[in-house]
C-alpha cells in the first residue's frame, strides 16, 4: 500500500468505531479503488491496538486467488470462518468484495445470527443491496459510502503544500484515487484507465451480460461530457442517433445509465421545485465519482468545462459531509444545489468558476433572490479575494471552503 496507509481516513474510522458491536451488518460501498479495503484494514489495526486477538478477527478478500475455492461454496466458507474464531469473545469478520460469493447473502445472514460475531462487508456495486441481501437483511444493516480522497485528504499525500492553488489544479485533473499516490507521474494515466476499464468490464458489462459495447461506450462518453448539465435518456438517444448514427432505444440508454450509477461511477441528482415543494420527474443531472475518470476516459476528446467540473467537486464534498443534495428550480432559474445538512438545516449553493465581472456576479446570485425564505446562501468560486457578504449571500473561495 506504501503511502496510502499513512493517510488516515479519520471520518470513516470514527464511524466504524461508533458502530462496533452494534447489532448491524456494516456494509462499505463505493467505486472500485476508492479505498474500502484500506479503511477496513485500518479499522482492524484499531481493533488489534485495543486488545482484540488474532483468533477474534477473520479478514478475507474474495477477489484473492487463495479464496476462489469458496466462491461457490458459501456453507464451506461459513465453517472455515467459524473454525478460526474463539466464539466465547466478541469476534470480527471482514469480507472484502463479498458479491463474488454465490449466495453471499445466506452466508452473511448465517454469520449475523451467530452470537458474538460482528460482520463487515464491502462491495463495488449498489445492486449488492438491491439484491436479495437488501430483502433478507432489511433493517439489519447500515451503509457507509466510501469515496476517493477529498481535497483535504489529497493534501496529506503531498510533501510541499505551500501552493494549494497548483495542487487544486492537479486534483481537478487527476482526482483522488488513493492508489495514485506514490506512483510516478508517468503512470497516473495508465492507472486511472485501468481502474475505469475494470469498473466497466466487471461491474457493468459482465454483470449485465451486455454485448454491444459500442452503444454502451458512446452513452458513457455522453454522460462524462454532460457532467452538471440537465439530461434525459431521450436527449442522449436523440444525440446518438443524430451525431453517431446509432440506432438505440430510450430504454437501453436508461439501463446503461442505471448500471453506471449502480457501479458508483456516476451519481444521479434530482431536481426539486422550490415553489411547488416537490421533485420533478424528468431531467436529472449527473456527476462523476472522481474527476480523474472524466479526463482520462475522454482522453483527447476531453474539453475542460471548468464551471461544471468545479460543481462536481462541490457536489462530492457535500456528500462527504453527509448532506442530502438536490438541484433547485426557482421559476425559470436554477440553483445549483439545495442542501439539507445532517442537523436538518438547509442551505442554497451556487458554483461558478469566477464572478469577477459584475454582470456574471449578478447572474449567479439572481436565482438566490427568487427564493423567499431565510436559509443560508453561499456562492463558491475560484476567485482569490477576501470572503464577502452581499445581500445576505456569502461568497467564498473553493479551497477555503474545501479545507474549512
Amino acid at each position: 500500500m506504501g503511502y496510502m496507509e499513512r493517510i488516515e481516513r479519520k471520518d470513516y474510522i470514527e464511524t466504524l468505531i461508533s458502530l462496533k458491536d452494534k447489532n448491524l451488518i456494516k456494509v462499505l460501498t463505493g467505486v472500485r479503488r476508492s479505498g474500502k479495503s484500506t479503511v477496513l484494514e485500518m479499522f482492524c489495526d484499531y481493533l488489534r491496538e485495543n486488545n482484540v486477538g488474532e483468533d477474534n478477527i477473520v479478514f478475507l478478500n474474495m477477489e484473492a486467488m487463495e479464496n476462489s475455492k469458496w466462491l461457490h461454496d458459501y456453507e464451506g466458507l461459513y465453517y472455515h470462518i467459524i473454525s478460526q474464531l474463539n466464539i466465547s469473545l466478541p469476534c470480527y469478520v471482514f469480507l472484502d468484495e463479498v458479491q463474488q460469493i454465490k449466495n453471499f447473502e445466506r452466508l452473511i445472514d448465517a454469520l449475523y445470527v451467530k452470537h458474538n460475531i460482528d460482520v463487515y462487508i464491502t462491495g463495488s456495486n449498489a445492486w449488492l443491496l438491491s439484491s436479495e441481501l437488501g430483502t433478507l437483511l432489511t433493517g439489519r444493516y447500515i451503509t457507509i459510502h466510501i469515496q476517493p480522497f477529498s481535497f483535504k485528504e489529497f493534501l496529506k499525500t503531498q510533501i510541499d503544500i505551500s501552493r494549494t492553488d497548483l495542487l487544486f489544479t492537479r486534483y481537478m485533473d487527476n482526482g483522488g484515487l488513493p492508489g495514485l499516490f506514490g506512483l510516478p507521474e508517468s503512470s497516473v494515466r495508465d492507472y486511472i484507465q485501468e481502474v475505469i476499464n475494470n469498473i466497466i468490464q466487471k461491474d457493468v458489462l459482465v454483470r449485465n451480460k451486455w454485448q454491444n459495447e459500442e452503444h454502451f461506450y458512446k452513452t458513457t462518453v455522453f454522460l462524462f461530457d454532460s457532467i452538471g448539465s440537465i439530461i434525459s435518456p431521450k436527449k442522449i438517444t436523440n444525440t446518438l442517433k443524430t451525431i453517431n448514427k446509432l440506432s438505440i432505444s430510450h430504454n437501453t440508454v436508461d439501463n446503461y445509465i442505471n448500471a453506471l450509477v449502480e457501479s458508483f461511477l456516476f451519481y444521479k441528482v434530482k431536481r426539486y421545485d422550490l415553489k411547488g415543494k416537490g421533485f420533478l420527474q424528468t431531467q436529472e443531472k449527473y456527476y462523476v465519482v472522481d474527476l480523474g475518470f472524466k479526463k482520462h476516459f475522454l482522453g483527447q476528446k476531453s474539453h475542460p468545462d471548468l464551471g461544471h467540473d468545479l460543481e462536481n467537486i462541490v457536489y462530492l464534498e457535500l456528500l462527504r459531509r453527509g448532506c442530502q443534495v438536490n438541484i433547485g428550480k426557482a421559476d425559470n432559474s436554477e440553483i445549483d444545489f439545495v442542501v439539507k445538512k445532517t442537523n436538518g438545516e438547509q442551505e442554497y449553493i451556487q458554483v461558478a468558476w469566477t464572478t469577477k465581472e459584475q454582470s456574471t456576479f449578478e447572474r449567479e446570485i439572481r436565482p438566490f433572490e427568487l427564493v423567499k425564505d431565510f436559509y443560508r446562501r453561499t456562492l463558491i468560486t475560484t476567485d482569490v479575494e477576501p470572503a464577502i457578504t452581499h445581500k445576505g449571500i456569502q461568497k467564498v473561495n473553493i479551497i477555503d471552503w474545501l479545507l474549512g
